[in-house]
């Protein structure tokens, strides 16, 4: 591990993943207010109009909080996955920004008040399409893919919260359902332009 982080080409690439990966956070930001600011009316959805909304708001805010330390622990533990595994979210998060800030419908009428400083700094009301909370997890699905216990968690784990957002009426279905569709194409996207940090991801050779 000490290699790594005394490597100038590593850190070059750990520096400026890590530059993109807060800027997305940014445009992510002002693309959720703005998009939240803009919504319109709700829609009709074929699953949330035959449910009650569950108070599930604890796992909503703990289980993504969790989830993104198990990533952190990951990536900390094999540093060379750094690189790849940042600039894979930052096209995620990039891609989602540009998606909600064309979408403006408003939220269901009946959802779980989340009631939490975390998680307003990354959730609008407004931001539906499509769904973070189960894209990222079945994005580390796809990342980690060659390790099966980590597939089979993060596949796992991304169809739990995929109903954890539709029983708190958080997202309609469609943010769910297309959240997968969409994350695939960003993945194999991050694989044709970050071909180098994946290699380092599967090789760990510099």
């Amino acid at each position: 591990m000490a290699s790594y982080w005394t490597n100038r080409k590593f850190l070059s690439s750990l520096f400026w993943s890590s530059l993109f990966l807060v800027l997305s956070l940014i445009f992510q930001f002002y693309a959720g207010t703005y998009a939240t600011e803009q919504a319109s009316n709700p829609v009709t959805d074929i699953v949330l109009s035959n449910t009650r909304v569950y108070n599930v708001g604890f796992v909503f805010v703990y289980g993504a909080l969790t989830f993104w330390l198990f990533i952190a622990f990951l990536c900390v533990r094999q540093p060379q996955r750094i690189p790849f595994v940042f600039k894979t979210i930052t096209l995620f998060v990039v891609i989602r920004s540009f998606f909600i800030s064309l979408t403006h419908i408003g939220p269901f009428p009946e959802y779980l008040a989340i009631d939490s400083n975390i998680m307003s700094r990354f959730a609008f009301g407004g931001d539906l399409f499509f769904s973070g909370h189960t894209g990222i997890p079945f994005l580390a699905a796809l990342i980690f893919w060659s390790d099966r216990n980590l597939r089979l968690f993060f596949i796992a784990a991304a169809a739990l919260f995929g109903i954890i957002v539709l029983l708190a009426h958080l997202h309609y279905t469609i943010d769910v359902v297309a959240a997968f569709f969409i994350t695939y194409s960003i993945y194999r996207l991050a694989e044709i332009f970050f071909k180098k940090d994946r290699l380092l991801f599967d090789s760990g050779i510099i």
